[in-house]
């Protein structure tokens, strides 16, 4: 099989899909949708931050994306960075489809 950029993104998307199952079940299910529906539109600096907020343990991860006191004061590009991102994730799970939060309820 022949590796092009459209192969190397879908292998990238499946490691990161792999990498969202968590054993957290409520952060498990947020990160997935949010692979599923919105990995393509992500820069190469987003996916790069995503990624390092993925080495972080579950509880962490939940905090940040439910509490927004949690995130801090955005000290330097990194931290804007990482605020960007968690803000991202929350505005995906908020503004979910109709059929994805009725699937979710069921």
């Amino acid at each position: 099989m022949m590796m092009n950029a459209e192969n190397l993104r879908d292998a990238e998307q499946r490691r990161f899909a792999w990498r969202c199952r968590r054993g957290l079940l409520e952060l498990d299910i947020v990160l997935q949708d949010f692979v599923q529906h919105h990995y393509d539109a992500l820069t190469l600096e987003e996916l790069q931050v995503f990624d390092a907020l993925l080495a972080l343990p579950d509880n962490d991860f939940w905090m940040l994306i439910n509490n927004t006191s949690a995130m801090g004061k955005a000290l330097g590009a990194q931290e804007t960075a990482r605020n960007a991102m968690i803000y991202k994730i929350k505005t995906a799970r908020l503004n979910k489809p109709e059929s994805s939060k009725l699937q979710e309820a069921e």
